[in-house]
């Protein structure tokens, strides 16, 4: 199994998240968490499995939500570097990915 990190602009992506779907329907955004937090978990397992579609880095699309969960992985440990929506503009989200992505 591997380790993994959830990076702060990644919680503060889970917390967006949250707010959004609990301001659609009261305990939705506590749904939100927990499905996003068990795909986020499985990378214990699955890191690395997933397509590089940009930056370098992997992706993995959660279960239950239109959200993507772009991770690096070193080969021990996946770092989580950010969770959007993936109704986001394309551009959006590369210039997300690029700026959050490590030096």
């Amino acid at each position: 199994m591997h380790a993994v990190r959830i990076g702060v602009s990644a919680e503060q992506d889970l917390l967006l998240g949250f707010e959004f779907y609990e301001s659609q329907e009261t305990g939705l955004g506590h749904y939100f968490l927990d499905s996003l937090i068990a795909d986020i978990d499985a990378l214990a397992l699955y890191a690395d499995m997933h397509p590089k579609p940009i930056a370098g880095l992997s992706r993995s699309l959660a279960r239950r939500f239109p959200f993507a969960i772009y991770y690096d992985f070193d080969g021990h440990t996946a770092l989580v570097l950010a969770v959007l929506d993936c109704r986001r503009n394309s551009r959006s989200i590369h210039g997300t990915l690029a700026a959050r992505r490590k030096p």
